[in-house]
């Protein structure tokens, strides 16, 4: 009988067998091992058709080049974002020109009441919710600790900590085995640079956030996992670094350069598709 984590129905228990030679021959396993999907489950030809994805910070950066990655394989998206009018109505515009609709919500995502709005807005004009991607943040690097204020912990916090809280409890009644959470980790938060230690923290909080909500939901067939990019050329870095800094974003990977946010793309096309049915809390690390 399928399961939430088990909808082409593969076996969950094998007869007793011993293959006396190693590397083992498939030929006499039984069952033999499903090398392509069974043929009642075969992988659409558009990884995400009809599928509505809610993306925060999806009006450029990563948070654009997933929206359009999406769409181009069947999903509608709306996009969350504070007050980038012109860079979220060029996105959309680009999704719609793709043939898939597309909403853009601004609102400020650090108040939970705000984030439940978003969320209902989103159920009211789609009627469902099947991928959340929590990709909003912020950054404000210091060399000093000492330097860190109260009011930029705190906002920090609640942009890329909160959010992703508020945004997933809120959509998770929306939810259906099968659905998805997606977040946007870093790989600062598995080598600090020691410069934004409060942002470096929140990244940390985010890949625990994954791996605890996965095991929390995992019975309910909704998967959680992340992506932790590297040095990305976004908005957010000239926002946020010096114009000496933001010249060579990117120059001291083993690349030589920084990545651009199609490159990060593929990994959450990957983790919101059905290609990733058995990947729960994990994070998918994208950078040199």
């Amino acid at each position: 009988m399928n399961s939430p984590n088990n909808p082409c129905n593969l076996p969950t228990s094998f007869p007793p067998q011993h293959q006396p030679q190693q590397p083992g021959i498939e030929f006499v396993m039984n069952p033999r091992p499903e090398f392509q999907p069974p043929p009642d489950c075969v992988l659409r030809e558009k990884k995400l058709i009809d599928k509505v994805a809610l993306i925060t910070g999806g009006d450029s950066g990563i948070g654009r080049s997933v929206a359009l990655a999406f769409a181009k394989e069947g999903a509608d998206i709306a996009i969350v974002y504070l007050n980038e009018h012109i860079d979220a109505k060029e996105t959309k515009d680009m999704v719609e020109e793709l043939g898939r609709k597309c909403i853009a919500i601004a609102i400020d995502i650090s108040k939970e009441k705000n984030c439940k709005i978003a969320v209902q807005m989103v159920i009211d004009h789609f009627n469902k919710l099947d991928i959340l991607v929590n990709n909003a943040g912020v950054i404000y690097p210091h060399y000093n600790f000492e330097d860190i204020t109260d009011g930029e912990l705190e906002w920090l916090f609640h942009v890329n900590v909160f959010s992703y809280f508020y945004f997933s409890k809120a959509a998770l009644p929306h939810m259906k085995p099968g659905s998805c959470i997606i977040n946007t980790s870093s790989i600062a938060s598995f080598i600090p640079y020691g410069i934004a230690i409060d942002y470096e923290a929140s990244k940390g909080a985010i890949t625990s956030f994954t791996q605890s909500l996965a095991k929390n939901l995992v019975s309910r067939g909704i998967r959680v996992n992340s992506v932790a990019p590297g040095e990305v050329w976004t908005p957010l870095i000239p926002a946020a670094f010096t114009a000496e800094a933001t010249a060579s974003w990117g120059s001291d990977t083993p690349m030589g350069r920084a990545a651009q946010p199609y490159e990060i793309a593929p990994a959450y096309v990957y983790l919101a598709s059905d290609e990733s049915t058995y990947m729960t809390g994990q994070t998918i690390h994208v950078y040199s």
